[in-house]
């Protein structure tokens, strides 16, 4: 059973009014972005998370950075639950939520960085949970719809990155490459070395260049987690 928060190092997410809960492959994809900005592979001022559920992602990289993250959240629980979970970090003065439609969100300002973990079980079998199938599937925005939404957001130089399930991720690339994103790095993640890829990280720019490609496993044949999980959350999970 889901704990209504989890205490990571910095911060806590409070989970209980929000239809997804924390999550290893959400942690994963967070420590993944806030990494690059830590290590300066990117330098990004203005961050949007579409789509932000409880804040993880926004916390997870507001802790490694100094920009301004703006998320943006249709369902209205989860919504107040990252609002409330914005304004008791260290960090609320850089964060700030808004309930809206990305479809028709708009902002003077564009970003450096957008940031989604995005509705993705299309035609798989549907909760009976309406926030969920919003938050899950693609009844509230398609892959489509979220390639316009960042292209009308992102600066152009900008880039942009999403986590998806590993069958989506070739049908995705499409969509992206047709919409003139490149793809700079992929991320394969696997739950152990028997088990096949589950999840991908996509991390795109607006301009060609050369593409990364790397596999990720999160625990060994033990069952323990592996050095590259360690090292990916030691700064979040606290017995990392």
């Amino acid at each position: 059973m889901a704990h209504n928060y989890f205490q990571f190092r910095q911060f806590k997410i409070k989970q209980e009014k929000s239809s997804m809960k924390v999550c290893t492959d959400s942690c994963l994809f967070g420590a993944f972005i806030a990494g690059k900005i830590e290590h300066r592979f990117i330098h990004p001022k203005r961050i949007l998370d579409i789509g932000s559920g409880t804040g993880l992602l926004s916390l997870m990289i507001a802790q490694k950075s100094n920009a301004k993250i703006d998320a943006v959240e249709i369902d209205e629980n989860s919504f107040y639950q990252a609002t409330e979970n914005f304004n008791e970090s260290a960090w609320n003065q850089r964060l700030q939520t808004f309930h809206a439609d990305i479809k028709s969100f708009t902002t003077s300002l564009k970003y450096d960085l957008i940031i989604s973990n995005p509705p993705f079980f299309e035609n798989d079998l549907k909760s009976i949970s309406k926030n969920k199938n919003i938050a899950k599937h693609h009844d509230g925005l398609t892959f489509q719809e979220l390639i316009l939404s960042i292209k009308n957001n992102l600066e152009s130089n900008g880039n942009f990155a999403v986590l998806l399930p590993f069958h989506r991720v070739e049908y995705f690339k499409r969509i992206a490459a047709e919409n003139d994103f490149y793809l700079k790095e992929e991320l394969w993640i696997k739950q152990t070395p028997k088990h096949y890829f589950f999840r991908g990280m996509l991390f795109f720019a607006t301009k060609p260049d050369l593409i990364i490609s790397k596999e990720f496993t999160i625990k060994d044949e033990s069952g323990n987690y592996t050095n590259d999980f360690n090292f990916l959350l030691k700064d979040y999970y606290l017995n990392v």
